[in-house]
């Protein structure tokens, strides 16, 4: 990291030094006019506080919870019988990725707003947010409550009954993000369908700034919580004593891998703020009228 400070540090000498032999100062330029074109701006774009909040906070909150969860998996380890370790571990792994999932939804949003594409998402770019959002608050509160009542009670019916309540949680939310999933790739099936321009306007662009990579990294993500889900609905529909649960491979090949996965790909360069400005087109008025029905 220092030789690549350096690196540009040296890089942005020698340019003001060239520059200055022409009469021209790269540092009196507006650095928010043209960041495209700045020499002295490593990046080429003005970071978006938005999406870096966003996904600063999701991830934290999610990679922080999940490797709370698997860290846990050392005392169980030394305790393998430890039923207070066992609980705190599985709500942490299982319960961790609803803050992500949120942020995908949010973020598909500001996609069509920024392609000023919004007619053909299934539903207004304002309401996928609020629908999608609202429904991972609330089969993670599902979740969280059945989860509990399930994996601490020791009456065999109120053990029943919360592995029920918990399993109609993660069900629901696999529904829920299927259901964002098809109405995400219907938006991109469209836009390449319906309206070439929008679908080639990054063309002429190296391909790791063309808004389609991010498209397709977001499509990768989606798979990699359907995966996650699906395993999870599964094991927990076998029991706490099924195959599954009893499988420490399926586990990381079935859960932490395709979560890691997930979180990965919006790793530099193909974080959403490279792709999506500050500030993005205003709505129009037929968008406007339909979220405030």
């Amino acid at each position: 990291m220092s030789a690549l400070a350096f690196f540009l540090l040296a890089q942005g000498v020698v340019a003001k030094n060239n520059l200055g032999h022409l009469g021209y100062d790269p540092y009196a330029i507006d650095p928010f006019a043209d960041p495209a074109h700045d020499i002295l701006n490593p990046l080429r774009y003005i970071a978006n506080n938005t999406l870096t909040g966003i996904a600063t906070g999701t991830h934290f909150l999610c990679i922080a919870a999940f490797a709370t969860g698997l860290a846990l998996r050392f005392g169980m380890h030394k305790n393998p019988r430890s039923k207070g370790i066992y609980i705190a571990e599985y709500l942490f792994v299982v319960l961790s990725p609803c803050a992500f999932i949120a942020s995908e939804y949010v973020l598909a949003g500001r996609v069509a707003r920024f392609l000023q594409a919004e007619k053909y998402l299934l539903v207004n770019p304002r309401k996928i947010t609020r629908i999608f959002v609202s429904s991972d608050i609330t089969t993670f509160l599902i979740q969280a409550v059945g989860g509990a009542v399930s994996l601490s009670a020791n009456d065999t019916k109120l053990n029943l009954a919360g592995s029920r309540v918990f399993l109609a949680g993660l069900a629901l939310q696999l529904l829920s993000f299927l259901i964002f999933t098809v109405i995400f790739t219907v938006f991109m099936w469209r836009i390449r369908t319906h309206s070439p321009e929008i679908w080639n306007k990054d063309q002429g662009v190296v391909w790791h700034r063309d808004w389609r990579a991010l498209a397709v990294v977001m499509v990768i993500s989606c798979i990699g919580v359907l995966i996650r889900s699906v395993f999870r609905v599964v094991e927990l529909s076998e029991g706490y004593q099924g195959a599954l649960t009893r499988s420490e491979p399926l586990f990381y090949a079935l859960d932490t891998l395709p979560l890691f996965i997930a979180i990965l790909v919006y790793c530099p360069p193909f974080f959403p703020g490279q792709f999506i400005p500050s500030s993005l087109p205003e709505e129009s008025k037929e968008v406007v009228d339909e979220a405030s029905q």
